[in-house]
């Protein structure tokens, strides 16, 4: 693929918009971004807060641990971290730094003041809507679609931002249909690695940090330690571990920052941690890694674009099949090689389900990561999933298109069954 051609110009700027830092789960950390942001236009403390969010998002904040928080929990603890420490400019990283007089000042505003949280049903899988009052004045912020993306700011009635909204479509962001697995190969095995070494680098560093981190603390199940207490200290195991281990720390408080991937740091660090295990097992080199992490970045992210941000299906199934094709590359692997790894490891895995972000996410990052390894494997040894094996079909990208369809469309009524069993009516 030549520097000209538009799709290589595209995969470069895909990465660029993914692979970015967050420090705590996304939606957490979304809605603290929407709530320092009307703090930031209120231009006062609120005394009064009021929070509406679709049932994925109040799904996915319920039950993970809010990060510089002192281990506080849930929708009303998010929102009020980024009201007494975001600072809106650093976005995903608005509550990076807190102070230990902030995190006081966090609980006592829990204790006095009313925050009322609404479950919103607008067709959006994925929104935000944030107002606070002081006295008769008023701010209000809207997010929608993905984490960043504030579509409307409102101060006293006066629309000071608005974007339309298009459905679920993400605008602003480049074109993810351009993505397929041919193009991928191609950009691959052709990219000007400085164009990715900042991103890539970013990534293998931060992700690498808070794996370790994961396997010397003691946060949530421990899973990344159990797996090596229990299958010992080969490099599958490993590979599993780091990246199970990455997600122990973070669904469970760590206060060390992730290099996302289709706006989820689980995502981000299932499909880069068994890779970069690989590659420093194998003495791959820095380029060779650099190349299998660009492979399984965006095979991540193709996979995500049928299935949107959120959903009822387990994103960390994608993640994992892309740690495979990684993985496939780093030991040699063909483009045959690539697309059968991630066919068979959808064929295993597809299905899990996600019931929000919490300590179990990190087991189930280990089977996907499993899976994806023994997709790979599989074809090696000259077995694979044939078309009309359930959702297998004829080619990579027309899976993963049944993919999209199942995790988008099939699972619509499942992830409102998780959030009435998680929440119920009430929020």
């Amino acid at each position: 693929m030549k520097k000209t051609d538009e799709k290589y110009g595209a995969y470069v700027q895909i990465l660029k918009e993914e692979l970015v830092p967050a420090m705590g789960c996304t939606e957490p950390i979304a809605l603290a971004y929407a709530a320092a942001k009307a703090r930031e236009v209120l231009g006062a403390m609120p005394d009064k807060v009021m929070i509406d969010a679709s049932g994925s998002i109040i799904k996915n904040v319920k039950s993970v641990i809010v990060p510089n928080t002192n281990h506080l929990k849930g929708i009303p603890a998010a929102a009020v971290a980024g009201i007494i420490a975001g600072k809106a400019e650093k976005e995903l990283e608005v509550i990076a730094s807190v102070s230990e007089a902030e995190i006081a000042a966090m609980k006592k505003f829990l204790e006095e003041v009313p925050v009322q949280v609404r479950h919103i049903d607008n067709g959006i899988t994925f929104e935000i809507i944030v107002t606070e009052y002081n006295g008769e004045d008023y701010a209000k912020v809207r997010i929608a679609n993905y984490h960043t993306n504030i579509v409307l700011i409102e101060k006293n009635g006066e629309v000071l931002l608005e974007k339309e909204v298009q459905g679920e479509s993400e605008e602003g962001l480049t074109d993810r249909s351009l993505l397929d697995m041919e193009s991928i190969w191609d950009f691959v095995n052709t990219v000007d690695i400085e164009d990715v070494r900042e991103v890539i680098g970013r990534q293998i560093a931060y992700n690498t940090a808070i794996a370790e981190e994961g396997l010397r603390g003691n946060y949530g199940a421990n899973i990344g330690s159990v797996l090596l207490d229990m299958e010992g200290d080969n490099l599958r195991t490993r590979a599993k571990a780091k990246a199970a281990a990455g997600s122990d720390a973070r669904m469970n408080g760590c206060e060390l920052p992730v290099i996302i991937n289709s706006g989820s740091g689980n995502q981000g660090m299932t499909c880069s941690l068994p890779v970069i295990e690989y590659a420093e097992d194998m003495e791959a080199g820095e380029e060779k890694l650099y190349r299998a992490l660009t492979l399984s970045n965006l095979v991540a992210i193709h996979q995500k674009t049928g299935i949107g941000r959120l959903s009822a299906y387990c994103g960390a199934v994608c993640a994992g099949a892309a740690a495979g094709a990684g993985i496939a590359y780093l030991c040699g692997g063909t483009y045959e090689d690539i697309t059968h790894t991630v066919v068979n490891a959808l064929a295993i895995v597809s299905g899990i389900v996600c019931d929000g972000a919490k300590a179990s996410c990190a087991a189930k990052i280990a089977a996907a990561v499993d899976a994806g390894i023994l997709g790979f494997n599989m074809y090696k040894r000259g077995q694979q999933f044939y078309a009309g094996d359930g959702i297998v079909t004829k080619g990579a990208d027309a899976t993963i298109r049944n993919v999209g369809r199942l995790g988008k469309e099939g699972m619509r009524e499942t992830n409102e069954e998780i959030i009435e069993i998680m929440v119920g009516e009430d929020c």
